[in-house]
């Protein structure tokens, strides 16, 4: 029996063979340097963050969640050069896309780009468009080539406005950008678009190895072909940029304002243009309810004018303690029976010009002493200031100043009141514009050093080198004494010359031996006889 030719046989199996090994290499190489989706139903993206595909189709990046970020990407890389040492290839990309919010406005926008890889975990949301964070943006080591459809104007990158389409390399400083819109091929005319408007529109983005030139061009979606003129043309070479292998997708975040971001359709090709996008198959974005969507002022305006409006009571409450305590004084039970001789602090810090330095008459051992006004009566007092950190004795204190100023004579400056105020007393006079007799009789005022021994008081002159004023009439150098105690009369708050304490020209001197005092003068003009 002949034995059956068997080569052709074995020919034939090894032939399926190198077809079988062949064939998903060529649909490999296909699938990853060319593709379209129109609609994403069947689609085998790589998603993570908020990104999801609906049940219609619609690739939905952030689902309208504040502060977050979603990423998709083609789960195939693209090889970029045709040979290890050689340069970025050409390619172009087109997808539709369309943002929805349930405001007049949106946050933050969404971005196409190639990267060395899939995993953007790094990367923030808000301003940085889930693409970058504050640490890594603008490095060099990303690789990363974007656009950028931006509906918020950041000025720490230089954003041009709230509406624009930017091409980003490695951050988000845009090489070059431009307000959203398109030019009419007719008369060249430029018409915006805004990116927020809840209508569909489309983008391509292409890249020439020849002329290292990347141009974006954008159309509503209405129109049926792609303006003749980009609206960003930057000229930058990638290959000094991009990875041999890479990935390409899409980022999209949110801030504080609720924002869907969704791409209809994608495609891309490697050397050539991007295949057509069957706009009829596309899925359609959904329509927000009219009662849904509300104004941003609502949940903008009203807030900030709520924190502004606590802010403003909060300042009021401020000023108003401080005004209590400003003008806060000591009142015990005993004071009621000096109800009509206490003053207000209130109105003496009034009358004073809350005590400046301009009003104030003199400074003795006691306190200061300030000239004013009161704001009702119109009246001129004089206020000391008397410091009184003890509380022993402040009753009598009080009781005798009170008596004192009911006193009534011509040579006695009348006390009006006084007020407590923490730990101080002011006593309240009213105020003598001329000052006191001696300084008209002695005009200089001796130091401390060179003064002449003497009784010593609150006033107190010594005895026999100050007269008591004219006209005392009966009074006694005692009573004058004793009236001059609490005086704030100029006297009563000498400051010492700045100049030499060397002996004055004309120095106040003792009465001689055998003369007699003021007080013994005026004994004897009324017929008393003199004390030895």
């Amino acid at each position: 029996m002949a034995r059956p030719n068997m080569k052709p046989i074995v020919l034939f199996f090894l032939k399926l063979l190198l077809i079988g090994l062949s064939a998903p290499q060529l649909i490999a190489g296909d699938e990853t340097q060319k593709f379209v989706y129109s609609g994403f139903a069947s689609a085998n993206l790589t998603l993570d963050g908020t990104a999801s595909v609906t049940p219609s189709g619609l690739l939905e990046l952030t689902n309208g969640t504040v502060m977050s970020m979603g990423h998709a990407f083609h789960p195939a890389p693209l090889r970029l050069r045709d040979s290890p040492n050689g340069t970025i290839q050409s390619f172009s990309a087109s997808f539709v896309f369309g943002i929805i919010s349930i405001y007049d406005l949106s946050s933050h926008g969404l971005t196409m780009l190639v990267a060395p890889s899939k995993d953007l975990s790094k990367a923030m949301p808000v301003q940085y468009l889930g693409l970058f964070n504050g640490l890594n943006n603008g490095n060099t080591t990303n690789h990363i080539f974007a656009v950028e459809l931006d509906t918020w104007q950041n000025a720490e990158f230089g954003d041009i406005d709230y509406n624009h389409v930017g091409v980003d390399i490695n951050g988000l400083s845009s090489e070059k950008s431009h307000t959203a819109g398109f030019f009419h091929d007719q008369n060249g005319t430029f018409e915006n678009l805004t990116l927020g408007s809840q209508e569909a529109m489309q983008v391509w983005v292409d890249y020439d190895r020849e002329k290292t030139q990347i141009d974006v061009t954008m159309a509503p979606l209405n129109m049926t072909t792609k303006p003749k003129r980009p609206i960003v043309s930057a000229r930058y070479n990638l290959s000094a940029v991009l990875k041999d292998v890479a990935y390409i997708g899409f980022s999209s975040s949110t801030g504080t304002i609720k924002t869907q971001h969704y791409v209809l359709g994608w495609s891309f090709a490697m050397n050539g243009p991007a295949p057509v996008i069957n706009l009829s198959m596309l899925p359609k974005l959904p329509r927000d309810h009219p009662k849904g969507r509300r104004s941003w002022v609502l949940d903008i305006v009203l807030p900030v004018g709520t924190a502004v409006v606590l802010l403003s009571l909060g300042a009021i409450a401020f000023l108003l303690v401080r005004r209590h305590f400003r003008y806060a004084e000591v009142r015990d039970n005993w004071e009621v029976e000096f109800g009509p001789h206490r003053f207000s602090y209130k109105d003496l810090y009034h009358a004073t010009g809350g005590f400046e330095d301009k009003n104030l008459l003199g400074v003795g051992g006691f306190g200061r002493v300030y000239k004013g006004v009161l704001q009702k009566s119109r009246l001129k007092i004089a206020v000391k200031r008397v410091s009184h950190d003890s509380k022993q004795g402040m009753k009598e204190f009080i009781a005798e100043i009170v008596s004192i100023g009911r006193l009534q004579n011509r040579n006695l400056v009348p006390l009006l009141g006084y007020c407590r105020r923490k730990g101080e007393l002011l006593l309240v006079y009213e105020y003598m514009p001329n000052g006191s007799l001696d300084k008209y009789l002695v005009a200089r005022v001796l130091p401390v050093a060179i003064r002449p021994p003497g009784p010593v008081g609150i006033g107190l002159p010594p005895v026999g080198f100050r007269s008591p004023p004219a006209g005392t009439g009966g009074a006694s150098c005692c009573s004058w004494a004793s009236a001059r105690r609490n005086r704030p009369a100029a006297d009563d708050v000498e400051e010492l010359p700045a100049q030499s304490t060397a002996a004055s020209p004309h120095p106040r001197r003792a009465p001689p031996q055998g003369s007699s005092t003021p007080c013994e003068t005026r004994g004897r003009s009324r017929g008393r006889p003199a004390k030895a």
